[in-house]
């Protein structure tokens, strides 16, 4: 499927703080624009900006329940009560365990985690949790990255004595369980001015809060900001507001002073003495840390990230990346067989979503199966999986602006569990509701999607000359980091290039080297699978590119060169 390209076209609003940027900074016009487009007004906002501090970090005792839920800690830490840290299996919920027990291991050893089965007892807070918490004694759970649906459960944990901090983020349903406290900023009711924060990112507004009480020494806060990064990255939030504070000090944190867990992933990574990015938390560590949860099981993951043992930390990371490539494996196959059940569906054409089901796919990978089927037909996507007695459960992913989430609320009154949020979300129904269900879910999406959405977009900051991309804009966009969800890395288009010396396919004739010119100016780049289209380049062919710019060291010689996102060729 052909991307569309889309350029940022600014409003007059817009215009006019990139000339005023442009000129108080003294940077290119390119440069003004591009820190227009970020919402940057004035040179005070910009360089603010581009030095994040975390003095910035909204007040924790903002958010609604705050109050109640550090009360209630800090009596179970002072009576000595046994607590339980619990938390969902995923990179977001295994970090927020490990960031809430190492911080809470300083204040009481009368301590314990918990990660659920994901196949026993499925997504969120189960009964065999709670009634596991009771058997070891603990009279509190803090619950991370899930339980804002968890009224039931939550009630039958009251009625036997264990009381609940719920620390999630995702959306609210109409009831709000009756916790201790619950921690959740999308509530109708909580007014903290940031709604955007991981699960681990709740969980670490509740640590902060806590040792804002107890006059602890923020930097025993602010070392766990390592495992809030990897969070930030792998769950997808937006990298804006306090979320990319959070990940710049997380960043520059992991990659001083990374602890014995994460140095050991990385090294199992191969980014073991490398400057570590988002990207890499991204596509590197954050698949191995889910691994755990997907194959074996997610507390495995929390005993990494927690352990001060380097021999224990190389041992858990070797395992780790085992789970790993047996993920991959899974992966595969399960992508391949969904793919020949849509090649043999003579209606597939037509459809405006995709909901495959098959008894026999390993559950822990359907969600990953669902992104690459999205990236294939892209249209919202939900991929089923044979759960216990006649329950099936599945994965859903979205498209571009598309609330994934609403199409699936639209037919609640056939599953027995759902959530998530708009561009991700877990369900699960009984295996005879299926046909109704993906006929119902086809008629929502079909009747509230719109053609822009169901085509792949990439968002194009601007269309430039090669003559106007410097190592000064290059510095500057460094600034802009750490990219992510609506802080996208800025994209350019040129139009027109053609070969300049030595363009040629590499890697098997896989991938693209490109040495491309504007008849002014030269510059090489690499276009990742785009081999075969050497032979249009050294023919003299012309073509436009769209791309980002960054930084290629090789034998101690860094230059800039472009990374292709797709090329049209004229």
């Amino acid at each position: 499927m052909e991307n569309c390209w889309k350029i940022r076209e600014l409003s007059v609003e817009e215009q006019e703080a990139a000339e005023r940027l442009s000129a108080e900074l003294d940077i290119s016009p390119l440069a003004g624009r591009i820190l227009a487009t970020r919402g940057l007004r004035t040179a005070v906002e910009a360089r603010a900006y581009i030095r994040p501090t975390l003095e910035s970090l909204h007040d924790p005792f903002l958010m609604r329940d705050m109050g109640a839920a550090v009360d209630r800690l800090e009596k179970a830490i002072a009576d000595h009560e046994r607590i339980m840290v619990y938390g969902d299996y995923d990179v977001d919920g295994t970090t927020a365990v490990a960031l809430m027990y190492s911080f809470l291991r300083t204040q009481t050893d009368n301590l314990i985690y918990y990660i659920p089965d994901r196949y026993k007892e499925g997504y969120g807070i189960s009964k065999e949790g709670i009634d596991t918490a009771k058997e070891k004694g603990c009279s509190l759970v803090i619950a991370l990255d899930c339980g804002i649906k968890s009224v039931e459960k939550i009630a039958y944990a009251n009625s036997i004595g264990v009381d609940f901090i719920v620390c999630d983020h995702h959306t609210p349903g109409d009831v709000i369980p009756d916790a201790v406290a619950v921690l959740n900023m999308k509530r109708k009711d909580c007014l903290y001015p940031f709604k955007e924060l991981s699960g681990c990112g709740v969980g670490f507004k509740l640590v902060q809060a806590y040792a804002q009480r107890k006059g602890i020494d923020k930097q025993e806060v602010y070392r766990l900001l390592p495992l809030l990064a990897m969070s930030i990255a792998s769950d997808i939030v937006p990298v804006t507001g306090e979320n990319r504070v959070l990940a710049f000090y997380g960043l520059r944190a992991l990659n001083a002073r990374p602890s014995v867990g994460i140095k050991a992933i990385m090294e199992v990574a191969g980014i073991g003495g490398k400057t570590v990015t988002i990207s890499d938390l991204v596509y590197k560590i954050g698949p191995r840390i889910n691994a755990a949860g997907r194959i074996k099981s997610g507390a495995e993951a929390v005993r990494l990230l927690i352990t001060e043992d380097e021999n224990e930390a190389e041992r858990f990371a070797q395992d780790i990346n085992t789970y790993n490539q047996d993920r991959r494996d899974y992966d595969s196959r399960t992508t391949d067989e969904a793919l020949e059940i849509l090649a043999a569906d003579p209606n597939n054409a037509q459809k405006h979503t995709t909901v495959v089901y098959s008894p026999d796919w390993h559950k822990g990978v359907i969600g990953i199966a669902a992104s690459r089927l999205t990236e294939t037909y892209y249209r919202p996507t939900i991929v089923l999986t044979k759960g216990e007695d006649d329950i099936i459960s599945g994965s859903a992913r979205s498209v571009s602006d598309f609330d994934i989430y609403t199409a699936i609320d639209s037919c609640r009154d056939l599953l027995t569990n759902f959530g998530g949020h708009r561009f991700a979300a877990g369900l699960s129904m009984h295996e005879k509701d299926l046909p109704e269900f993906q006929q119902r879910f086809e008629e929502y999406v079909s009747a509230h999607i719109t053609p822009e959405q169901q085509t792949p977009t990439l968002e194009v900051t601007a269309e430039v000359a090669l003559g106007e991309l410097n190592w000064k804009l290059y510095k500057i966009l460094q600034c802009l980091e750490p990219f992510g969800p609506d802080n996208e890395r800025p994209l350019f288009v040129c139009r027109g290039l053609i070969n300049n010396r030595n363009t040629r396919a590499v890697s098997d004739g896989r991938h693209l080297h490109l040495d491309l010119t504007d008849r002014e100016v030269a510059m090489e780049g690499i276009a990742f699978g785009e081999g075969d289209k050497a032979t249009h380049l050294q023919n003299g062919n012309s073509i436009d590119i769209c791309f980002y710019l960054e930084e290629n060291s090789y034998k101690g010689r860094s230059s800039l060169q472009m990374n292709a996102q797709d090329i049209k060729l004229n």
